[in-house]
């Protein structure tokens, strides 16, 4: 019985996919959708063993699916705002299908649902903070005194101040984090970038783009934070060193500044083991921030 339970669930989520599966990660957000009577499903742990074992026959079958985040209450205002019936199928599948153009989404590559998971909510958190970001930036209008936009003005002042930090940084492998203190949490953006011998760098634009967009909220808002990178090359011990955002700018961070904040625990507070063959060290120069913006002064 239980045999033909487990056929007849996976025919059930089949229905519901049209190359792109929408997951509820978490049990918060399975129990909510338990609520509606064609959401068949009454066990989390079950559910997520059925949608990896579908997944897996997907791709043993050749076919290509994508997972995204399924929100319960941003489905619930997708039905209302739609006029569709929450508690059927298919307002499940035209949600999904919105949120594979607009949301988080990862490919499934035969990864195991343990390993994709974080990764899913990770594109999440990510993609929400940019829009938020970019949401900050557009409301801070035009300067009072000069009438010049303060958000894109920032984009553009953030956009340099990355540029000759990349180009100062030594050949390798670059990774960024960016993070500005607001209301009512820290945002964070992380930046990949990759330079060879020949100086070309390479990185990924939305990366870039959203990690632009909070280093300009810091510039434009004011907003205490920081930014940090690691160089890592083939051969030569790692570096890493910083800058402090304040008052609306980049301050170098002394050597010992660097090394309290990688050997401090974020959360907790407590020291860290420092790492071994680890540089922590003051940045380059990276010139002047050019002419500080009239609204800033």
């Amino acid at each position: 019985m239980a045999h033909t339970d487990h056929r007849t669930m996976r025919r059930v989520l089949r229905r519901e996919i049209a190359g792109t599966i929408g997951l509820l990660t978490d049990e918060h957000d399975f129990r909510a959708m338990r609520r509606y009577r064609s959401f068949t499903f009454d066990d989390h742990t079950l559910y997520l063993r059925q949608v990896e074992e579908l997944l897996r026959t997907r791709a043993a079958e050749g076919t290509h699916t994508t997972v995204a985040l399924f929100d319960p209450q941003e489905y619930a205002a997708f039905c209302t705002d739609s006029g569709l019936d929450p508690d059927i199928p298919s307002s499940r599948t035209r949600f999904t299908a919105e949120v594979a153009t607009t949301g988080a989404t990862v490919p499934y590559d035969g990864q195991p649902l343990s390993d994709l998971v974080p990764v899913l909510i990770d594109e999440a958190i990510r993609q929400a903070t940019w829009e938020y970001a970019s949401t900050l930036l557009a409301r801070l209008g035009g300067c009072a005194s000069c009438g010049e936009d303060i958000g894109r003005a920032a984009f553009v002042r953030a956009s340099g101040l990355l540029v000759r930090i990349l180009d100062s940084a030594p050949p390798g492998h670059r990774h960024l984090v960016c993070s500005v203190s607001t209301a009512p949490e820290t945002l964070v953006s992380v930046l990949h970038a990759d330079s060879g011998a020949s100086g070309t760098t390479d990185l990924d634009e939305a990366e870039a783009l959203e990690f632009t967009t909070l280093l300009a909220v810091g510039l434009a808002t004011r907003s205490p934070g920081g930014l940090v990178m690691r160089t890592t090359a083939p051969g030569t011990t790692d570096r890493v060193y910083g800058w402090r955002l304040r008052g609306g700018a980049l301050e170098p961070l002394t050597a010992g500044e660097v090394f309290d904040a990688y050997c401090t625990d974020a959360e907790s507070g407590d020291l860290i083991s420092p790492e071994s063959d680890v540089d922590y060290c003051v940045p380059p120069d990276i010139g002047p921030d050019g002419p500080t913006p009239a609204h800033q002064h």
